[in-house]
């Protein structure tokens, strides 16, 4: 066991805080991002062969026909949520494995630049900015049409409130599963020297979620052991999250007694299991209302409502979250690294 992976992780976080991820370089997790689709379209070929059924006639027929298809669309999606995360996992290993046997300097450069373009705090902060700055314009149609790219959905109908509540809970949740999480599993990998291939692991089950994991008919099925491994893979992570939003309420000067409070009540009144509780934090630290009905792909979601309405949503609002953000961040990478050093101390010296 080394300090040199702990290292590794606190370089990559501070170049991501500072530069972000230039648009100019391609992406890996662009990549991955193509390798799903096509691998999907691929396997949706061979599955339609294997299970496609003919239907002779309407009534209980019909009703089996959908019920298997819809239980081999989760095979299919299964399958594939599986493939894809092996081969992404396997090839992160081998680079780095291959960047070892080069030179211990290539494979903590390897290393760094794996880590780093796994952490998302500069952009996600980008994407807040960008609404904000449309808010401040007046301009409500631009920052719908900026929020809708950010969540990966068509939303229409919403006013200036909502834009802002959509901000916020977008960027809490963001929190959790872009920055503490990656966070969490570099640490995590790094125990064992393999800080990058353990943080794209968890990186691409998110993004096949937010590939296929949408809550639209075709992805209901397809998508589900993605969204299923995302809640696991998240559950303490976001856990985290919400006690750090709550210590970051201090060094902020807001309201961390309501921060917990508001976490502890509502932390379960979300559709997703996870992202309630970096949510609840946020809302009950600056003393707003999130949750709302919105029309997502021609269909009204009623989302629970979280925290206490004790005053309207504010511009000013979204830039305290991404405070919030930046700071369980910095706070994220103290814990981890404390916890790593007592882990290196344990195993060198007791």
């Amino acid at each position: 066991m080394s300090l040199y992976p702990l290292m590794d992780v606190f370089i990559a976080f501070v170049l991501e805080v500072i530069i972000g991820y230039p648009k100019w370089i391609p992406h890996p997790l662009k990549f991955i991002k193509w390798l799903t689709k096509i691998i999907e379209v691929g396997y949706r070929k061979i599955a339609d062969l294997l299970y496609n059924r003919k239907i002779k006639a309407l009534g209980e027929d019909y009703v089996h026909s959908a019920i298997r298809s819809d239980r081999n669309k989760k095979i299919s999606g299964m399958y594939i949520t599986i493939i894809i995360i092996t081969l992404v996992t396997i090839a992160v290993f081998l680079i780095v494995a291959a960047a070892y046997l080069i030179n211990p300097i290539a494979y903590h450069v390897i290393s760094i630049y794996f880590i780093y373009s796994a952490f998302s705090i500069k952009s996600v902060s980008i994407e807040g900015v960008e609404v904000i700055d449309a808010l401040k314009d007046r301009d409500v149609f631009k920052a719908g049409n900026i929020l809708s790219d950010i969540v990966g959905r068509k939303i229409k109908h919403l006013d200036e409130q909502d834009i802002i509540r959509g901000t916020i809970e977008t960027t809490a949740e963001k929190t959790s599963e872009n920055v503490v999480a990656p966070i969490f599993y570099a640490f995590i990998g790094s125990l064992f020297g393999l800080g990058a291939p353990v943080v794209y692991l968890y990186r691409t089950i998110n993004i096949l979620k937010s590939v296929k994991g949408n809550k639209v008919k075709r992805h209901k099925g397809f998508g589900f052991a993605a969204v299923k491994m995302n809640d696991l893979a998240n559950y303490i992570p976001a856990r985290i999250t919400g006690i750090l939003i709550v210590i970051a309420s201090i060094f902020l000067r807001k309201d961390y007694k309501m921060a917990f409070t508001i976490m502890k009540r509502d932390k379960r009144k979300h559709h997703n299991p996870n992202s309630g509780y970096p949510e609840a934090a946020i809302a009950g630290a600056l003393g707003i209302q999130l949750g709302s009905a919105g029309l997502y792909f021609g269909d009204i979601v009623d989302k629970p409502v979280i925290g206490d309405n004790k005053r309207s949503s504010e511009i000013r609002d979204i830039s305290d979250t991404i405070s919030f953000m930046y700071a369980a961040g910095v706070l994220g990478m103290v814990l981890f690294g404390i916890i790593y050093s007592l882990f290196f101390i344990l195993w060198h010296f007791i």
